[in-house]
């Protein structure tokens, strides 16, 4: 039995799918990381019972910081993006946080740029806040060493190709860090969407449609770039094909997210068709998505089968997929800091 709601969404299910395909579906993905991070950040005295804590969010970060904050007696507030619906921002008032929602843009960077900038003034008007960083602190890591332990338990082995979307690097990143950490042949294959400035799409333009958490359009400095061994670009119409693709196939029902997973899933058993286990991380479920990739007056036909387009060269990245061996190498985004990243650095 669990303790609290927290407690149960902080904990995934696996499910076998098909030919040795996984899914790691979560309810609320973001909840694994802030659950254990508030907790060690109290149990170190970094914050204290009754602080208000605050962040930005594209949505399911948002709701988990609320969430467990309600839990665990502190206050929240959050700096939400566009593609924050009613329903997460009915949860984020019913759970006692306040929240900010700012302008739509089309631009990735400018989006997120916007709203750590209100972070930064939010904190100059309420001195006694604490920002939890999502996009810097590897406090978000911690989480995922349970979820890492229980995949274990779960294969029978650590050996695994676990694919999932880059974002802050606190779902990919850590739980690469603790399979390895437990002896496992780890291959990660990461997924961006285009205009992301991590792993160098920003030049590429977006599709006018941004997959929420899974790219930055600022630096993240909790990436570990030497994690990944592949990445991928996808961009709106391969994910939500994937997403349709899961739902008539498996029932599985996910977000965009979880669609470009099973894409990428789907081609890595298909160039390794006797590998090991493959498992995709699905970080949240699809109703948000509901009106631009499940349309229900939408055409009942089978969806296209996408490959990549196999690069070496970050110059020949195009769309609407292509992949390259990243091959576990360091990467930086720190050249023409504006003045908000050095802030944050």
């Amino acid at each position: 039995m669990y303790r609290t709601f927290a407690e149960k969404l902080a904990e995934p299910d696996l499910i076998e799918l098909d030919d040795r395909i996984y899914v790691l579906r979560f309810e609320v993905m973001k909840v694994t990381s802030v659950y254990a991070a508030v907790k060690d950040l109290l149990a170190r005295g970094v914050i204290r019972p009754g602080q208000t804590l605050v962040d930005s969010s594209s949505g399911i970060y948002g709701h988990a910081l609320a969430l467990v904050c309600r839990e665990l007696g502190l206050k929240c507030h959050i700096f939400a993006s566009v593609a924050v619906d009613t329903a997460i921002r009915t949860q984020l008032k019913y759970l006692g946080a306040t929240f900010d929602q700012v302008p739509s843009s089309e631009s990735l960077k400018h989006d997120q740029e916007t709203r750590v900038r209100r972070v930064h003034a939010y904190l100059n008007e309420h001195p006694d806040a604490y920002w939890m960083r999502q996009y810097h602190d590897d406090v978000h890591y911690v989480g995922y060493e349970k979820v890492a332990n229980s995949l274990i338990g779960e294969l029978g082995s650590a050996d695994v190709t676990l694919v999932g979307g880059v974002g802050t690097g606190s779902s990919t990143g850590a739980m690469s860090r603790y399979l390895r950490a437990a002896g496992g042949d780890v291959r990660v294959a990461g997924i961006q969407p285009f205009g992301s400035r991590s792993f160098g799409a920003e030049s590429v333009p977006l599709d006018g449609f941004i997959i929420a958490g899974i790219g930055s359009g600022i630096r993240f400095d909790n990436i570990d770039y030497s994690a990944y061994d592949d990445i991928h670009w996808l961009d709106f119409d391969v994910a939500a094909a994937g997403c349709r693709h899961l739902l008539s196939t498996t029932g599985v029902f996910a977000g965009l997210s979880a669609g470009a997973g099973w894409q990428v899933a789907r081609y890595h058993r298909s160039v390794e068709p006797t590998g090991g286990p493959i498992v995709f991380i699905a970080a949240d479920p699809g109703h948000r998505y509901v009106d631009k990739v499940y349309p229900l007056d939408g055409p009942l036909v089978a969806d296209p089968t996408y490959r990549p387009a196999v690069i070496s060269d970050l110059a020949d990245i195009a769309g609407p997929w292509c992949t390259t061996n990243w091959a576990r190498r360091s990467f930086s985004v720190r050249d023409n800091l504006p003045e908000l990243e050095l802030l944050a650095s």
